[in-house]
């Protein structure tokens, strides 16, 4: 049903983890609650994926260097993470908010919106199910989670991060227009440095400001942003609850722990990634044609080089070849930083059989088939190629 054709106010929940990753550390690993634990990787090239709260004090959050963190947090717990296990945990989480609502749209491995209008007569009110929901989380996974509750998308997420960790916020219709008035405008979505720039020098400060300026002011300053901007200072947004979101692409890229100048080296770097990319698609059984190859060099120098195939693929080796033909075209003068490789182009229509299937195309994907149910059953660890070995991953 069309939300907009109901008088009936949106109820939207949204659901975060509460340092997910960091958190799931501790969960199994005891002699780490209390310690900040930095999620993302041992090397000083890479980059923070998550940090419990103990972590954040010393001013750690994601995004942040390695190596900066280390510099802020000396003694911090560093770790590579464990992305299948973080998977397992949210998929049962995500599982558990289908039992309160049809309407749950995941937006990360640790984030969702939830449609609880009209629910009422099911489960009781809104926020009772918040409450049991956040209680289930704690009883059944060991975890905390912070729910926002308010009329749209846009204000239950920032209600969320509004009293972490373990926090419930609600935002009543006829509390709007005080809570935007309190609002800071930088924590407004989509709201970045360059724009608070734009905003301090008109003197808006507040949510709640913004629409004290006419719309086609907002449209002439900002052009596109303005219009999203004027109207989030209004509280509006009708964006619905999706429960399938599009994937258009699935990938994996690294920063390498040192400078790489070896063509094999390298190549080693895209079977790793070609492996990750090619057992996503297989997990989500999509297909794509068209496999990207990006590089950073050591300036930071970013290019991409991408190649459209005949046929849609989610086999590792031909995801892998497809890469290195494109490395080829690259002029590797320059030591590389970072690879990365990923498929698009997914095709939605079943394809018609083969008359003269490639034999040597079976094998490969009988033998991603093989490898994907022995690493499901035994973890990442569980099976590798031979080339990768030496790498120690």
């Amino acid at each position: 049903m069309n939300r907009s054709s109901t008088s009936a106010p949106r109820l939207i929940a949204h659901l975060d983890m509460d340092a997910f990753f960091a958190s799931v550390e501790q969960l199994d690993n005891p002699r780490l609650r209390g310690k900040p634990v930095i999620v993302g990787g041992i090397s000083d090239r890479g980059v923070v994926s998550a940090a419990s709260y103990e972590a954040r004090v010393y001013g750690i959050k994601s995004a942040l260097p390695v190596v900066t963190a280390r510099r802020f947090c000396p003694h911090g717990v560093f770790l590579r993470g464990r992305m299948s296990r973080y998977k397992e945990i949210s998929d049962r989480i995500m599982d558990l908010l289908r039992d309160y609502s049809p309407l749950v749209e995941p937006i990360s491995i640790d984030e969702a919106y939830l449609d609880l209008t009209g629910t009422k007569r099911l489960f009781g009110p809104a926020r009772e199910v918040c409450l049991r929901i956040k209680e289930r989380i704690q009883t059944e996974e060991g975890l905390t989670a912070s729910i926002g509750l308010a009329p749209n998308k846009f204000l239950a997420k920032i209600a969320s991060d509004w009293d972490k960790p373990d926090g419930l916020t609600l935002i009543a219709p006829d509390q709007v227009r005080e809570f935007l008035n309190r609002l800071p405008v930088g924590k407004i979505p989509g709201v970045g440095g360059r724009t608070q720039a734009v905003l301090r020098e008109i003197g808006i400060e507040t949510a709640g400001e913004v629409p004290g300026l006419p719309l086609e002011f907002w449209e002439r300053k900002l052009g596109k942003k303005g219009l999203d901007l004027f109207h989030k200072g209004l509280g509006l947004d009708d964006s619905p609850v999706r429960t399938v979101r599009k994937r258009k692409s699935c990938g994996a890229e690294n920063t390498f722990s040192r400078d790489l100048t070896s063509l094999e080296q390298i190549k080693i770097g895209l079977l790793q990634q070609s492996e990750r990319a090619g057992q996503h698609l297989r997990r989500l059984g999509c297909k794509g044609k068209t496999v990207s190859l990006k590089i950073k060099f050591d300036d930071f120098k970013v290019i991409t080089r991408s190649c459209t195939l005949e046929k849609p693929t989610s086999t590792t080796k031909v995801i892998f070849q497809t890469a290195c033909r494109l490395l080829l075209e690259v002029n590797l003068q320059k030591p590389v930083r970072l690879t990365g490789v990923s498929v698009s182009n997914f095709e939605n229509s079943p394809r018609q059989l083969e008359l003269l299937p490639d034999p040597e195309l079976g094998k490969q994907e009988e033998l991603d088939r093989v490898m994907d149910l022995i690493r499901d059953r035994f973890g990442e660890r569980g099976l590798k190629r031979g080339a990768l070995l030496d790498r120690g991953k």
